[in-house]
């Protein structure tokens, strides 16, 4: 037997220092709608301290994990658990942080007050929670404008923030690096290394082969709504 490399190393010390009774977990989940098979037979888990990714091909079933695993869609068959994160829809939303497609901001506010905002919802006081991410984030003047003026990358970061101002036990995220440049790229994958390190459980969707590997512990493949390859 073989020394454990340095990934294996660190996804033990991950889940040594976070409890691996952290976890999402799938069984047998199919989902259908109408006469198509989104998800098939389903059974995987999620653990705290690993960056998970999940890829395959358009139409392969990504999203509809996603979406069961963010309580946004229920599965038609088989078992979903959250484990320690809640037993209800509503528990399981107070630690979910979500970045998709759509940023889940407000195009005529501000991103500090898009920012603050998400504080307030959550309980916590706005002014600190922006000043921490500004310095995460590093969020320039351009947070002072609305928004709807913001390049791809900034909408990113502020998305990335609002989603995290809480620090949710549960991220979910759904092709971040569209649009991208590599520096961005790079301080993402620096971001989900630190959310899975606090104890996170930490699910990525990406098309990027590339950004799979480098920045994953875990690779999930799906094909035609069905779990392809696991590698852990």
């Amino acid at each position: 037997m073989g020394l454990p490399s340095v990934k294996e190393e660190r996804q033990a010390a991950r889940v040594a220092d976070t409890g691996s009774e952290v976890r999402v977990e799938l069984r047998a989940v199919t989902k259908t709608y109408g006469p198509v098979r989104a998800l098939v037979g389903v059974t995987v888990e999620f653990v705290a301290g690993r960056v998970s990714m999940v890829v395959g091909p358009n139409g392969s079933g990504k999203s509809t994990l996603l979406s069961i695993l963010g309580t946004l869609t229920r599965p038609t068959s088989g078992k979903v658990s959250h484990g320690s994160l809640g037993r209800t829809r509503e528990q399981v939303r107070t630690v979910l942080g979500w970045v998709g497609h759509d940023s889940l901001c407000y195009a005529d506010l501000t991103g500090r007050e898009n920012i603050e905002l998400a504080a307030r919802l959550h309980g916590l006081p706005p002014h600190p929670a922006f000043e921490s991410a500004r310095a995460r984030f590093e969020l320039g003047s351009f947070a002072q404008r609305p928004f709807r003026t913001y390049s791809r990358g900034q909408r990113q970061r502020v998305a990335l923030a609002r989603a995290l101002v809480h620090s949710p036990k549960l991220l979910l995220l759904d092709e971040p690096t569209t649009g991208l440049d590599t520096k961005s790229i790079e301080a993402l994958r620096e971001v989900l290394k630190d959310e899975a390190s606090r104890g996170a459980v930490v699910v990525v969707i990406t098309h990027d082969e590339g950004f799979a590997s480098a920045a994953g512990d875990v690779r999930v493949a799906l094909d035609r709504g069905r779990i392809k390859d696991l590698d852990a």
